[in-house]
């Protein structure tokens, strides 16, 4: 469902081993919102819910709510370095339109939310 790149599982990794609990996993997900209807959201978790999805990937636990599963189907997670930092990137196949930020999609099937103008 969810690709996870090297380079990508290994800053993965090492933020986990910098929150030093052995019980954190990766959830992402979706929510409505962002500036074209739908953004991701990406972050550690310790507890599952019922409809949860989990995934194993490049050695990392990745969990996934059961109402984001139909809009990340596919999804590629990288990681990019650049003159500026580096940063998380998101390839979403079922993305129909993004925003600039590129953290903000629309679907074929589903419009989500919009944010109010000038929220991105």
């Amino acid at each position: 469902m969810i690709t996870i790149s090297e380079l990508a599982s290994e800053k993965i990794k090492e933020m986990l081993e910098q929150e030093a609990s052995p019980d954190l996993f990766l959830r992402v997900g979706v929510k409505e919102g962002g500036c074209t209807g739908f953004s991701y959201g990406m972050g550690f978790d310790d507890e599952q819910n019922e409809g949860d999805q989990t995934i194993s990937q490049e050695g990392l636990k990745i969990v996934v709510d059961g109402d984001s599963v139909k809009y990340l189907h596919g999804l590629v997670i990288d990681y990019k370095e650049s003159a500026m930092g580096g940063g998380f990137t998101i390839e979403n196949p079922n993305a129909s339109a993004t925003c600039g930020c590129g953290s903000s999609f629309r679907t074929a099937s589903d419009a989500g939310k919009p944010a109010a103008e000038g929220e991105c």
